[in-house]
């Protein structure tokens, strides 16, 4: 589980995106979906809930580029404001800034130029008609003098590494070399990868049955496999028999890190602190036999829980509760080991949720780490003397792993640290400016801590 990190200054140029979908639905049609959850995550709504909320005819064309917007949206806003130094109307605003975000790199663009300018100006007519010829102006004004402005933008780095300015300040301090290499992989899309369900089947069998139905995977980690082109989980062979389910490379470090080095004995009890969606509960239980309590203070959010062990053929107690309040569910019997996903600024999985970025703000960081800390301290009294705690964060920033481990261990004298991962980097692991520059990295970004409880 090496630590990925590449070693290099200067930004990286970003690779072709892949199209967009074919859809039926006209381009204007997309490009108001688009402009929908771009003024959603403008309001602090998250885009998976703006992608909700659009007809579902209309939901994979509009996401792949709505990720696409989002990951060029400081340049976009950046080129937006040299070509209208007055902001038009909110909802003008969201389709003009949208267009300048598909249009500004002509070779990631999902369509040709002028079809994007025409279909923008289609989408305004609809809705703000008498905008239309404002927004044909400014677009192909664009399209006139696209080097010259690009260029204008270039100094500003909300534009040239499409981050909020905080986000960049953070990532410099405390990543000072590998900063601008992050910054450019967040704008990459992530591969797609799946674990085996150790229990059904092997990932041998399940790379034979790709390869029989000509799905190109390769073998990442002991459970699993790495898609060369992502796909619907309907079109995945044995999604639906439970023999495979969809997680990150580094999110399947944690049910070995926990298990592994002292094996529990068969049913221990464990608990799962942050459980939902459920892909780490799934994963102790298809590693062991465990009676496992599964806690989530979300109860819409722990159901998915629920369908997850049901498809997967698994069984866990489910209770919504706070993890940081044991006096409210804890029944008073001692934990052999506490999974601690905690809750974070997911800037580990941004090329994931691309609308993270522009959803935090900096005071955030502090509050996520107080949340972090309430619970390291409310569910250490919980695990019996000899017993593990694995803490993991899909978190980049210090602040959110190394810099709170530190803490913890200063304020408890009997927990001793374990050889762990620590801070895992979404950059390409054998590092190098040539392989940084030519594919994503295998694994997201996150933090793990392995902790063990001293005295009798």
């Amino acid at each position: 589980m090496p630590l990925a990190a590449c070693k290099r200054r200067r930004a990286l140029r970003l690779p072709p995106v892949i199209a967009s979908p074919p859809s039926s639905l006209p381009l204007w049609q997309l490009l108001q979906h688009t402009a929908d959850a771009l003024a959603a995550v403008r309001a602090g709504r998250s885009l998976n809930e703006a992608l909700a909320a659009c007809p579902a005819a209309a939901r994979p064309g509009t996401q792949a580029l709505s990720f696409q917007v989002m990951r060029q949206l400081g340049r976009a806003d950046a080129l937006r404001r040299r070509l209208a130094k007055r902001a038009p109307p909110p909802a003008v605003d969201a389709l003009l800034t949208t267009a300048l975000a598909l249009l500004w790199q002509p070779e990631a663009a999902p369509y040709a130029p002028h079809t994007l300018v025409d279909q923008a100006v289609d989408a305004v007519k609809r809705r703000e008609r008498a905008s239309a010829s404002f927004v044909n102006a400014v677009l192909r004004r664009f399209l006139r003098e696209r080097d010259a402005l690009v260029a204008a933008t270039e100094g500003d780095p909300v534009a040239r590494f499409n981050h909020p300015r905080w986000w960049i300040e953070r990532l410099r301090r405390d990543w000072p070399r590998e900063a601008e290499a992050l910054l450019a992989a967040n704008n990459r899309q992530p591969p797609m990868t799946l674990r085996v369900n150790a229990r059904r089947t092997s990932v041998e069998r399940i790379a034979e049955r790709f390869a029989r139905a000509g799905i190109e995977a390769e073998r990442v980690g002991p459970w699993g496999l790495k898609l060369a082109a992502p796909r619907p989980v309907t079109q995945i062979p044995g999604f639906a028999e439970g023999e495979v389910s969809v997680q990150d490379l580094a999110a399947q470090w944690a049910a070995p890190l926990l298990l592994e080095g002292a094996p529990l004995a068969p049913r221990a009890r464990v608990l799962d602190a942050c459980a939902a969606p459920g892909g780490k509960t799934a994963h102790l239980l298809e590693l062991a036999e465990l009676d496992l309590l599964a806690l989530d203070s979300d109860p819409a959010r722990l159901a998915r829980v629920g369908d997850t062990l049901g498809r997967l053929g698994l069984a866990a107690e489910l209770k919504a509760a706070d993890a940081r309040e044991p006096a409210l569910w804890w029944d008073g019997r001692l934990f052999d080991a506490i999974l601690m996903d905690a809750p974070c600024s997911a800037s580990g999985i941004v090329r994931r949720h691309p609308d993270v970025r522009w959803l935090r703000r900096d005071s955030d960081i502090a509050q996520l780490a107080q949340i972090q800390r309430d619970m390291l301290d409310a569910l250490w009294p919980l695990l019996k003397p000899g017993g593990r705690l694995l803490y993991c964060t899909c978190s980049v920033f210090r602040a959110e792993g190394e810099a709170q481990i530190d803490a913890f261990l200063q304020r408890h004298a009997n927990a001793v640290a374990l050889p762990a991962p620590g801070h895992c980097l979404p950059l390409p692991e054998n590092g190098g400016e040539a392989a940084a520059t030519a594919a994503a990295a295998v694994h997201d970004g996150f933090f793990y801590a392995l902790l063990e409880k001293g005295g009798a």
